[in-house]
């Protein structure tokens, strides 16, 4: 009787475990949904931030592929409390530093400004700072390579099952 009930749960378990992070590989957009736990006005710094990481070239930059909202979908679920805060003093630190270093807010910077903006974030000697600007710049890396379009267009990702040739002929 308790066999019986160990293997039901274990069976659930396994599925949960298998399911649940499908969602953080080969996400979209549309698969995220939408999350508002930052105001409109940080959201769109976040995005700026993570368009100054990866911006578009040939390939869309990381603001076209909404890296932002994966960043906060993945702050907002992965991790603590403390990271969320965290999170909203270092867009708070960004405005500052640019207003400090260009009179200007970071979205009225152009590109060479706000790189050298996040490069002082990151070199910076305040460990929070430091901690959401390292944290920003791997979740974007992640977020970036983990999209759909990444995933599809360029690394030429085929979904499970795939195909299978047995039988190809090898050139010696």
């Amino acid at each position: 009787m308790k066999r019986r009930s160990l293997l039901k749960q274990l069976g659930i378990a396994a599925g949960g475990i298998l399911t649940l992070p499908a969602w953080a590989s080969g996400w979209s957009p549309e698969s995220i949904g939408h999350i508002s736990t930052l105001p409109v006005s940080d959201e769109n710094l976040l995005a700026e931030i993570v368009e100054t990481i990866i911006p578009e070239t040939s390939t869309p930059g990381a603001k076209s592929l909404k890296v932002h909202q994966f960043i906060m979908r993945m702050v907002n679920d992965c991790y603590g409390a403390d990271v969320q805060e965290n999170l909203k003093k270092g867009l708070a630190t960004t405005e500052q530093a640019a207003n400090q270093t260009f009179q200007k807010s970071f979205m009225e910077c152009d590109a060479k400004q706000r790189k050298q903006v996040f490069l002082q974030l990151i070199n910076s000697t305040d460990t929070a700072t430091k901690r959401f600007a390292e944290m920003t710049k791997n979740l974007t890396i992640r977020g970036y390579m983990n999209s759909e379009y990444v995933m599809v267009n360029i690394l030429k990702y085929n979904m499970v099952p795939g195909f299978y040739n047995g039988c190809v002929p090898v050139k010696a």
